[in-house]
Parts: C-alpha cells; sequence; structure tokens
C-alpha cells in the first residue's frame, strides 16, 4: 500500500474552500487537504519555505488550484510548477470560476492537467469536486520514477 498524499487547495475565496473541503470529505478520501489562500502561499507549501518549511517532505497528489487569487494568480503558480524539475509532474487541477478564454488558452498552453469552470449551482460544485477527489488522489497514478 502506498503512502496517502496531500491534496493541495489553493482558494482564496473561504466559502469556495469550505465547499470543496466538504465535498472531498463527502467523497471518503483518506487523504489530508492542505488549504493555502493565494498563489506565494501555495508555492511556499510545494517548495517547502518561509510558514511551509517545517512540513512533512513529500509532494501533494494533486493540485486543486483558483485562477483569480491575490498576490500571485494561478496561472503564475502554474508556470513556477512547470518550469521545476521535481514539481513539473505534479497534477495540477484549475478550480475557477472563470470562464474567460484567454484563461483556459492558457492553462492549457502551461500544462495544467484539467480544468474545471466552478459551477454556480452548490449541489453540481460539490459533485464536480467529490469527483476530481476521488479521480486525481486515488484512481490517478503518477509516472514511476524509473
Amino acid at each position: 500500500m502506498s503512502d496517502i498524499r496531500t491534496i493541495l487547495l489553493a482558494e482564496d475565496s473561504l466559502a469556495d474552500a469550505e465547499m470543496a473541503i466538504d465535498a472531498l470529505r463527502e467523497a471518503n478520501l483518506a487523504n489530508p487537504i492542505v488549504h493555502v489562500e493565494d498563489g506565494v502561499e501555495a508555492l511556499d507549501y510545494l517548495f517547502r519555505r518561509g510558514a511551509h518549511a517545517d512540513r512533512p517532505e513529500g509532494m501533494p497528489s494533486v493540485l486543486l488550484l483558483d485562477i483569480k487569487m491575490p498576490r500571485m494568480d494561478g496561472l503564475e503558480v502554474l508556470k513556477h510548477i512547470r518550469g521545476d524539475e521535481k514539481l513539473k509532474h505534479l497534477p495540477v487541477v484549475i478550480l475557477s470560476s472563470s470562464r474567460e478564454e484567454s484563461d483556459l488558452a492558457r492553462s492549457w498552453d502551461l500544462g495544467v492537467n484539467a480544468y474545471v469552470v466552478k459551477p454556480v449551482d452548490i449541489d453540481q460544485f460539490f459533485q464536480a469536486v467529490k469527483t476530481l477527489g476521488t479521480f486525481w488522489a486515488v484512481i490517478n497514478e503518477t509516472p514511476a520514477k524509473g
């Protein structure tokens, strides 16, 4: 049995973060969930620096990433992740309310694994996050290092 890895949620809206966490919990995932509120904190967590310097080693199973966040937006975070040798294979799912074609195109250009527009309907949002959590945290396997 492999060790259970964290789900990292980068979301500045506390209401959306709480809903996402509730949905992941309802999916009965054993993965711990770490919530950060902006892009700078997301990178601090991933690079184990600042307030997250003493967190346990290892990468999350997936990063659920909002685009529109203070200090550093999600697309900038994605650019840093894909440009780093250790992080470039981390599955990143954009979970955003943005329907702007430019955000979608830039996300794919930067190597996002999936782009999900947050449904306005609470039940649909809940279902979308449960499905994402189940796929990315449980079913999806990262390539074996050979």
